[in-house]
């Protein structure tokens, strides 16, 4: 347990590379390493899963120590690796409840290689990228209570564009997360995503998928209310980025086997500016 330390969250933020990055700068200073502290959480938490090179059920015991050690730091006043974590949870108000709904998503990952429809994956989604959400939006601050809604909705939209991005690297760990049931519509088996088969199939069904994305998005901005606008600059960033993430599939034809899809330094910095500076003007 001693080798996962909650310890200088602002390197972990920062080596991860993160497409969230760019929009935590605009938050205060102290708002700013409280995001830090729940990156590194949840960078960590997730990273449990990934230790590929661990057999799954040492991860599941991993995993188990890890939730084990946060309920106590959380239900007892006790020095712990979380002790920072706590502190933010306290001052923001973010209820224990998130952090073990979004372990939860992770100790999925563990159990679950395919989803079989896509309210299995929707679930899986909320746990591990809505629930951010609303841990998030608790250290932005928001007033109107619809602002969730809208958490929850980026939460999907973001996660989903994670996953069609992500398809061949997912796919290397044993991990198919496109719907079995959406597959099998469009005729795309097992193989096809293991071989790396870029074919008219998959193409549809990456369509398909991100149409479904797109739908996440649109709802996440009719929830947005203009009252929480410029709390949610932050949020805002990071939904322009990954849209644009979403747009750049689409221009290559959704071939993810043979492109490296990502959006570049200076892509993400003319992305960011340009949010702020539509936010500023909406007012």
């Amino acid at each position: 347990m001693h080798d996962i330390q909650l310890v200088n969250p602002e390197v972990i933020t920062k080596k991860s590379k993160s497409n969230f990055l760019y929009s935590f700068l605009f938050l205060p200073r102290e708002k700013r390493k409280a995001i830090y502290t729940l990156y590194a959480f949840c960078r960590q938490t997730d990273d449990i899963a990934d230790r590929m090179d661990e057999p799954v059920e040492a991860r599941i015991r991993r995993l188990n120590r890890w939730e084990g050690e946060l309920k106590r730091c959380f239900t007892r006043n006790v020095s712990s690796y979380f002790s920072a974590l706590r502190q933010v949870a306290e001052h923001f108000r973010i209820p224990l409840d998130y952090f073990l709904e979004l372990i939860e998503g992770v100790r999925m990952d563990l159990y679950n290689f395919q989803y079989r429809t896509f309210e299995d994956l929707k679930l899986y989604c909320y746990r591990v990228a809505s629930v951010v959400g609303l841990m998030s939006i608790q250290i932005f601050g928001f007033r109107d209570p619809s602002t969730r809604k809208y958490a929850e909705h980026l939460g999907i939209a973001l996660q989903l564009t994670n996953i069609l991005r992500d398809v061949k690297k997912d796919a290397r760990m044993g991990r198919i997360y496109l719907p079995h049931s959406d597959r099998q519509q469009f005729h795309v088996s097992d193989q096809d995503i293991y071989r790396s088969r870029y074919t008219a199939n998959f193409y549809r069904l990456m369509q398909f998928e991100a149409r479904r994305a797109r739908h996440f998005y649109r709802m996440a901005t009719e929830f947005l209310p203009p009252s929480d606008r410029k709390n949610m600059l932050v949020a805002e960033i990071m939904r322009a980025i990954y849209w644009a993430l979403l747009k750049k599939m689409e221009q290559v034809h959704f071939n993810v086997f043979d492109e490296r899809i990502r959006i570049t330094s200076a892509g993400k910095v003319m992305i960011t500016l340009r949010t702020v500076s539509r936010i500023k003007l909406l007012g």
